[in-house]
């Protein structure tokens, strides 16, 4: 079956000026063009648009999903297995945070006896679903399947109060941060102390520490958006600054 833009927007939900400017784009172009000149899609770009959909449902931006489908050797079905292993993660998780919920009314109204660390593994198993999700696949290419399951396990692993100070040490770091680059000196006290605290915070995570990677991460917190728009997200600059305090900390400026 064929369809125009109007009935493919009705079919998908996506509207007309959305499919017109993925043509625009690049990331979804119609099969042909008619004789009247209307845009004409059948099945193959009706599965496309089906594969964005779902990536878009995953957060991606159409930039890394149109480098992603245009990737040699791109299987939509290998990707549709791994969509759907990253909705079950979600569902499960989903499932916990709700187990979580109902133990703590019924912990609440005292009807169980609910442990301390049990009211934090909800939140820990997010945590990691969340950096799986939005970071899985570039720290699992750039760092190997080992390293990366080893962080998530010491995540699951860390105590009530690990999880407590870790989160302090983020805190920390952004505010350490922020009267740092009020000198405008990456390689100043401030600016290095804030790249220290950086460190132990790493550590939480990562089995072994690395200067080489910890440079790559720094790199890394300004060539991808995500990063950036975390830590710019109070104050614009700042994930370069932080950048250039950690290559200076590691020796790589």
């Amino acid at each position: 079956m064929e369809y125009t833009v109007q009935k493919l927007a009705c079919v998908s939900g996506v509207s007309a000026r959305t499919l017109r400017y993925y043509d625009e784009i690049g990331i979804l172009k119609p099969a042909r063009i008619n004789s009247s000149g209307y845009r004409i899609y059948g099945k193959k770009e009706l599965d496309l648009l089906q594969q964005i959909l779902f990536y878009k449902e995953m957060g991606l931006p159409l930039s890394e999903t149109k480098e992603i489908m245009e990737k040699s050797g791109f299987s939509r079905a290998k990707a549709l297995a791994d969509h759907r292993r990253k909705l079950l993660e979600k569902r499960e998780q989903l499932d916990l945070l709700i187990s979580n919920v109902d133990k703590t009314i019924a912990s609440m109204m005292g009807e169980i006896n609910m442990a301390d660390k049990d009211k934090f593994e909800g939140f820990k198993k997010k945590l990691v679903a969340d950096n799986e999700e939005k970071y899985g696949s570039e720290a699992r290419e750039k760092y190997g399947h080992y390293s990366v399951d080893k962080s998530n396990a010491k995540v699951l692993g860390m105590s009530e109060e690990k999880y407590a100070e870790t989160e302090k040490l983020a805190m920390e770091i952004m505010q350490t941060l922020k009267e740092a680059m009020k000198t405008g000196d990456p390689a100043g006290e401030l600016a290095q102390k804030a790249a220290s605290l950086h460190k132990q915070w790493l550590m939480n995570y990562w089995e072994n520490y690395s200067k080489d990677a910890h440079a790559g991460l720094a790199n890394m917190y300004v060539a991808d958006e995500r990063f950036k728009a975390y830590y710019d997200k109070d104050q614009q600059g700042t994930a370069e600054f932080l950048r250039d305090a950690l290559l200076v900390f590691t020796g790589k400026a």
